[in-house]
Parts: structure tokens; sequence; C-alpha cells
């Protein structure tokens, strides 16, 4: 004979949510998430809410950011990859505070699916756990909901959130920077998590798994391999350096164009040598694939330059010699027209 709780499972299950699925889901990621613990880690996934406890500072500043991976999921769904994009939002959302000054505390994630596999899921979140780790940022909680009237079967979609922490006195706001300064440009690793819908309309990834899998020599790898690259940190090359930092940009959706005028202080222009670094093949394949003019290339995708560093000219040299593959690559000017980014394109 069927309890009342058996039933009301069928019948949640025959309208598309598997709670049992959901709770073995749990148990696997459980164990990925204690794997990330740090000092201030306080409670374990399961309860209805997470505690964190801020040591360490005497005045504590908590600085917060949330964002999703967008539509470059839908690659990894296509290549059947799912433990890459984990990383891409956690280090997107530890670059978002650490350009503030903050180091990362803790982290939580949302995904939202249509029919939940827990070894699928499970994932997921080894990426994020990985990520977590390298940037010592606890997984603290998240949640996994199951929602197939909204998502078609096999879609998901990954958001989440971070906070951190920086002393009153280390705010990093971009505010010192003045005329003369240097901009140091750090290579992006790829798209990041930014543009995919313009890319996979004009590459035509969609339902077209041939392309994905085509191999390129001047990727050096297949297509689908570049487009999931995961979005990289730049907290850990810029943290031992960060006391001759006036500001930091991350070049996500917008491109340079779009980010770089969040840092600047009124009466300040910034000016960017495109000649000074090599834009990736991968960037050019779109543009050449899509007839899509440099305007708008720099407007949508970082174009190579994933962060972008302020600091006195004088310092320059030792940010570049602690960073191996950051370059000078323009400089903060005095303007009316303050907040204005220029992009001086070689004859």
């Amino acid at each position: 004979m069927h309890s009342s709780a058996d039933s009301a499972k069928q019948q949640y299950a025959a309208a598309g949510v598997d709670i049992d699925a959901a709770e073995r889901a749990k148990q696997l990621i459980k164990p990925l998430a204690r794997s990330t613990a740090r000092p201030g880690y306080m409670s374990d996934i399961g309860f209805f809410g997470a505690f964190f406890q801020v040591q360490g500072y005497k005045e504590p500043i908590l600085v917060s950011s949330t964002d999703s991976v967008g539509t470059k999921v839908l690659i990894a769904i296509q290549m059947g990859k799912l433990d890459t994009v984990g990383k891409d939002i956690v280090n997107h959302c530890v670059n978002d505070i650490f350009v503030g000054g903050a180091d990362p505390l803790f982290f939580l994630d949302y995904i939202g699916l249509g029919h939940l596999v827990p070894e699928e899921v499970e994932q997921i979140v080894k990426g994020l756990a990985e990520a977590c780790k390298e940037s010592n940022c606890a997984l603290i909680g998240g949640e996994t909901a199951q929602m197939p009237a909204l998502y078609k079967p096999g879609d998901f979609d990954l958001v989440g959130f971070i906070v951190g922490a920086v002393e009153k006195s280390g705010i990093i706001d971009g505010s010192k920077i003045t005329a003369g300064d240097a901009i140091i440009g750090i290579p992006s690793s790829g798209l990041h998590t930014n543009g995919y819908s313009l890319a996979r309309r004009v590459l035509n990834t969609e339902g077209n798994p041939k392309a994905l899998s085509t191999r390129h020599a001047d990727l050096g790898r297949t297509l689908g391999e570049a487009l999931l690259e995961p979005h990289r940190s730049y907290y850990h090359a810029v943290k031992p350096v960060i006391q001759h930092v006036k500001g930091m940009a991350h070049i996500t959706g917008g491109g340079l164009p779009g980010n770089v005028p969040r840092v600047l202080p009124k009466g300040v222009a910034a000016t960017f040598d495109r000649a000074a670094w090599v834009i990736p093949p991968l960037f050019r394949m779109i543009q050449k694939a899509g007839a899509v003019n440099d305007e708008e290339m720099f407007k949508v995708f970082n174009m190579g330059i994933g962060m972008t560093v302020f600091c006195a000219p004088q310092e320059a040299r030792t940010i570049t010699d602690k960073i191996p593959d950051a370059r000078i690559i323009g400089r903060a000017v005095a303007q009316s027209d303050s907040r204005r980014v220029i992009i001086n394109h070689p004859a």
C-alpha cells in the first residue's frame, strides 16, 4: 500500500520534478562544498541559510556581486562538458569584487533546470568547487530548482553570488587615477562569459555539433574547446602588486568602452593603443564570420584583454615584471569629456 508521501512524490514526478534525484544530487555535492572550507566557514549545505564569520579585518567592508554564465551554457550542453561553466561563474564574480580590492570570502550558486540528473549537477558543482578553492573562497550554499515548464529538456541556467571583504582603508575605486597614469592590460583566456549569443549565431553552432567538433589550426584545438575555455581569474596575478594599483576594470559585456569608464574619475578619459596587443584568432574568426565591424566587436567582446590595471607610470614596470603576460596598452588623459574611452586603431 502506498503512503500519501509516496503518492505526492509520484504526482510531483509526473509533473516533471524528481524529489529523490534532488536529494541524491545534494548528497553528491556536499563533499565538494566541504572541500572549499576556509576560515569563517560555519555551516554545511542543507540548512535554510548559510553562516559565515568574517575574520581578520579591523574595518571590514563587504563587497558583493552576482552574475550568470549566460548562453555559454548552451555550448557546454551541446558538447556534454559541464565541469567548466562552474569555473566561469566563480572566476567572473571573483574578478568583479577584486577590482574594488576585496578578497573573496564565500560563494553561492543557483542552478535552474528542466530535468535534474544528479551526476550532471555534480559536474557543474565540481567546477564551482575547484574555482572556489583556487581563490580561497568557501562554497557555502546554493539552490537547484527543477522547472520543466520553463526549461527545455537538457537546458539549465547557472547563476552565482559572491561576497568578499576589504579593509575600509584598502578600497580601490579609481578615485586616485590621474592624467598620465599607465593602463596595463592583462590578456583574457577567450570570450570569458560574454558575447556568446552573437558568437553562437555567426559561427552557426546551434544544433550543429560538427561546427563545434571541427579543429582549427589557428585555434590549436576545436571550436567548441576554444569557446568553452574558462573565464580567467586575475586575483592571484594582481594581488601581489595590489599596493601599486590605483584602479582596475574587469572587461566583461560592453568591452573596453563599456567597463573602463566605470572606474574613471571625473575629468579623466582613457586612450588605448590597439597595436599594443594581439587580438586572439577566435575574435577574428567571429568578426569575419559575421562581418561585424570593429566598433561593435569592441562593445560586445573583451577582444583579448580581460582586466585593465591603472597605476602611476613609474610603477608600471613593477607590475608587468610580476605579471609576465601583462603589458602597457594605454594611458589616462585629462579631458573635459570625462570617463570616455578612445581606442586608437592602427592606420
